[in-house]
């Protein structure tokens, strides 16, 4: 049977210090040690479990061919073709960051929902509005006004001090039978094949996690956060023992541009890689399959300053280790934009430390959003050049140069060309395009015939329109 991965809805956890195990670490050797309970934790962590509940007005339109005057007869108004609104509704969780009412939770879990409402462990319901959602690691912060009322709130633990075999807790409100709490192991860290969203890079447990558990907390036995519960890997649809959180230390960097006012811009170095292979590490004579190969560096951007080059092998960002391309890519984005870090790397053999700089990506060349108009194949096109910034906004695998399909008009002649956004325009009649200043110069004139290339993923499609 195929395996699937499941959004999952999980809960929120807080718990409370436990000096024995947090620092010492220490391997039961008696019978009060293994009668611990979890209790303690979980009373403490109860109260900033939410609980949120979501509603979404659908438009609904009964089908024309049921207007039939035999069916009109007998269900009159029902089937009349008005549109009628359906409300749907969703649950998941959700953590309290904040005395404010700051509150974090997965961004599928509130996606095109028109209501929010937060629903604390006693009883207390509060209306909650969206502040903001970053949809590349599934993550929405909201807010709730709690007035005068005292709210709990979940410290936030270094994620990166999580270790493979430590205890940890899930609290959630699975299938919507209410504040559960499960517990389990850390099964592995830095987990980057799972994909999930656009940064990969996710603490595995085995702590039961269930549907209504997406937002939901990942506890240490510090009683802090060190992650937010978002999918499971599953063949039926509950917990099999995989499950999967997002890093508490992401969830910071997107909490932190909300505190500060400010729009989440992450570092861009403008350099990208390929896991190495046992193959490549032979060749390099490298001990084991390890790190990143650069295969490329934008000119000019933070790598290429920073004296990276194609063929390095970088292994560890601010010193921690990088395995691959996503592992790397999650190092880089928790570090936040300004100042610089650490990369290290090894080139012909030696290791070496490269000073890299912290900038988000710039907008170079200006984007210069246009409509395509005319009597051309492209009509209806609204197209852009391609920049480091618009390529982090639109999540875009490929090039960082070019002209890029944003959008395409109903029933114009790029949509019966078959043109698609995110599609990258080469050429026209044999014209290079680089910029929307060449695509408007080759569409301009009196021409009959049209020869169009485009890249779409890793495909060139090349097509003749006219005669």
């Amino acid at each position: 049977m195929k395996k699937l991965v499941i959004s999952c809805l999980a809960g929120v956890l807080l718990a409370a210090p436990l000096p024995v195990l947090a620092q010492d670490r220490a391997v039961p050797v008696s019978r009060a040690d293994i009668t611990l309970s979890f209790a303690p934790l979980v009373k403490q962590a109860g109260p900033a479990v939410v609980n949120i509940y979501t509603k979404r007005r659908v438009q609904q339109r009964i089908s024309p061919l049921l207007q039939d005057p035999l069916f009109q007869r007998f269900f009159g108004d029902a089937l009349s073709g008005i549109p009628r609104e359906r409300v749907e509704s969703s649950l998941g969780s959700g953590v309290i960051l904040g005395a404010d009412g700051l509150i974090v939770t997965n961004a599928h879990v509130i996606k095109d929902s028109d209501e929010i409402t937060v629903v604390l462990s006693d009883r207390r319901e509060f209306a909650a509005r969206l502040v903001t959602t970053d949809e590349q690691v599934d993550l929405a912060v909201l807010r709730i006004d709690p007035g005068k009322e005292k709210l709990p709130v979940l410290e936030m633990h270094d994620s990166d001090n999580l270790e493979v075999g430590d205890l940890v807790l899930a609290i959630g409100n699975p299938f919507g039978v209410g504040q559960t709490v499960t517990s389990g192991i850390v099964s592995a860290v830095a987990r980057t094949a799972v994909g999930i969203s656009d940064y990969n890079f996710f603490i595995q447990t085995d702590a039961a996690i269930n549907p209504g558990n997406s937002g939901g907390a990942l506890v240490s036995m510090d009683g802090r956060l060190v992650g937010i519960n978002t999918a499971i890997y599953s063949r039926s649809g509950g917990s099999i023992g995989i499950g999967f959180a997002i890093p508490a230390n992401m969830v910071r960097t997107v909490v932190d541009a909300v505190r500060n006012g400010g729009k989440l811009v992450r570092p861009w170095i403008g350099a990208g890689g390929q896991p190495v292979t046992s193959d490549i590490a032979a060749s390099l004579g490298l001990t084991r399959p390890a790190g990143v190969l650069i295969n490329q560096v934008r000119k000019g951007g933070p790598a290429d300053q920073a004296g990276l080059k194609v063929g390095d092998v970088v292994t560890a960002v601010n010193g921690k280790a990088v395995d691959d391309p996503d592992s790397m890519r999650y190092r880089v984005a928790t570090l936040g934009v300004g100042g610089t870090t650490n990369v290290t790397v090894l080139r012909n053999g030696r290791e070496q430390n490269l000073s890299l700089r912290l900038i988000g990506p710039p907008e170079d060349p200006p984007r210069q959003e246009t409509t395509l108009a005319g009597r051309t194949p492209l009509t209806g096109a609204k197209v852009a050049n391609l920049n480091p910034a618009l390529v982090e906004e639109l999540r875009f695998d490929g090039a960082d140069s070019g002209v890029v399909v944003l959008e395409v008009g109903r029933g114009s002649p790029a949509a019966s060309l078959g043109l698609r956004p995110g599609d990258v325009v080469l050429s026209v009649n044999n014209t290079e395009v680089k910029r929307v200043g060449d695509l408007d110069a080759a569409l301009a004139g009196q021409v009959r015939r049209w020869t169009i290339a485009v890249r779409r993923g890793d495909q060139t499609l090349t097509t003749t329109v006219g005669g």
